[in-house]
């Protein structure tokens, strides 16, 4: 088989933190182990980083110049001739496959131009991350995205060779709103459970709360991520339990002060905000604590930070958006929620305070789930049978 060049354009990659860079960063990482494949990443430098530089085995990343024109929005700067020389110089290597990462960003228009608008088209395949339209705090941002979806956005999907979807609910969300006539599979992202499960716990945490039951919420603080509701659903609680229970945020993001504010009299007494850590902090705080909690509305595809909290063995309570409904398996590896109100959180805290024995059996079967079902080795070969479809 001859050597098959992929360039990835996605919505942003490491050290920039979430879900999506690490999927993208980890799917590189093992699909370069095959020789077959040369691999490159155009993706925008935020936060500014390295804008050459070889990864895994040989995979090449350039970043470009960029700035965020609203919060978790990254644009090339296009009045920097060094954006124009990085992009045109991709027109001198011969890819034979585009790959483009979440309708909505920037790059995936950048991607799909450079995929189909050129006398030699090349292949585009599209990965969808998301799983309804944009939802942030401010209503004029929420409807300007959604004007882009379905305008941009649909004719990416509909003019994409090939759509894969990271989640059942990112097959439906695509079906529904954009196409109804093209194959859509559902490939699920593996973890690096063996590094996940290197990484200790979190001493400070686990030395500074030793007396207290520790919930914990990993993730970009955005409107979506539903987060207020699970500051509401602490504050609820009823004083003996909430004496004996501390809420732990990982994370930053637009919400961060208006969170703070919503947390009041119990903000650093009872309610604590890390900020902005690294994935390392980020699992050793999950492990130092007892129980997760998964709010998300409607939105991202699979939270890859409710799956890392299943890796290190946590009990989940769950909403079932963002993929809780697609992992966790009500009464077995965690309380999946029919909502992500805060009432509903409220009670599954409740249950599994009043029922300790479930913290440690939903933990167990969370990450015996997770590595029974999330392999990046299987994945990846999933990915490479759609790939060698085109390449003969």
């Amino acid at each position: 088989m001859k050597k098959i060049k992929l360039i990835i354009f996605p919505g942003y990659y490491v050290p920039h933190i979430g879900g999506l860079e690490t999927h993208v960063d980890e799917f590189v990482k093992y699909l370069s182990k095959d020789n077959n494949y040369d691999i490159y990443i155009f993706a925008p430098n935020i936060p500014t980083y390295k804008e050459f530089e070889i990864k895994h085995n040989n995979v090449k990343v350039y970043r470009y110049p960029a700035f965020e024109i609203i919060p978790n929005y990254p644009v090339p700067n296009l009045f920097n001739i060094k954006f124009w020389k990085m992009f045109l110089n991709l027109y001198k290597i011969d890819f034979d496959i585009v790959m483009t990462r979440t309708r909505f960003f920037s790059n995936t228009l950048l991607g799909f131009i450079f995929a189909k608008l050129r006398f030699n088209k090349k292949i585009l395949i599209h990965v969808e991350h998301g799983s309804a339209f944009v939802k942030v705090e401010n209503e004029f941002t929420n409807k300007l995205a959604y004007t882009y979806d379905k305008t941009i956005g649909k004719i990416i999907f509909k003019k994409s060779d090939y759509i894969i979807a990271i989640s059942k609910a990112v097959k439906d969300f695509i079906l529904k709103n954009f196409i109804k006539d093209k194959e859509v599979p559902i490939i699920y992202r593996g973890l690096e459970i063996e590094k996940i499960e290197s990484i200790e716990k979190d001493k400070e945490i686990k030395e500074k709360f030793k007396n207290k039951i520790k919930l914990c919420f990993v993730g970009r603080l955005y409107k979506w991520k539903g987060v207020e509701n699970i500051i509401k659903a602490y504050k609820m609680l009823p004083e003996d339990i909430k004496n004996s229970v501390v809420l732990i945020i990982v994370g930053y993001g637009e919400d961060l002060k208006r969170l703070k504010k919503l947390a009041g009299n119990y903000l650093n007494n009872g309610i604590y905000f890390t900020g902005k850590v690294d994935f390392e902090k980020a699992i050793s705080i999950i492990k130092a604590c007892d129980i997760y909690i998964h709010s998300s509305y409607k939105g991202g595809g699979l939270s890859s930070a409710l799956l890392e909290a299943m890796c290190c063995g946590k009990a989940v309570v769950a909403s079932p958006y963002e993929g809780g409904s697609e992992v966790i398996i009500d009464g077995y590896n965690g309380i999946l929620l029919k909502d992500n109100s805060s009432e509903q959180i409220k009670d599954g805290i409740i249950k599994l305070i009043k029922n300790k024995e479930l913290i440690e059996i939903y933990g167990k079967n969370a990450k015996k789930f997770i590595k029974d079902n999330f392999n990046w080795e299987k994945s990846v070969e999933e990915y490479k049978k759609i790939f060698e479809k085109f390449i003969s």
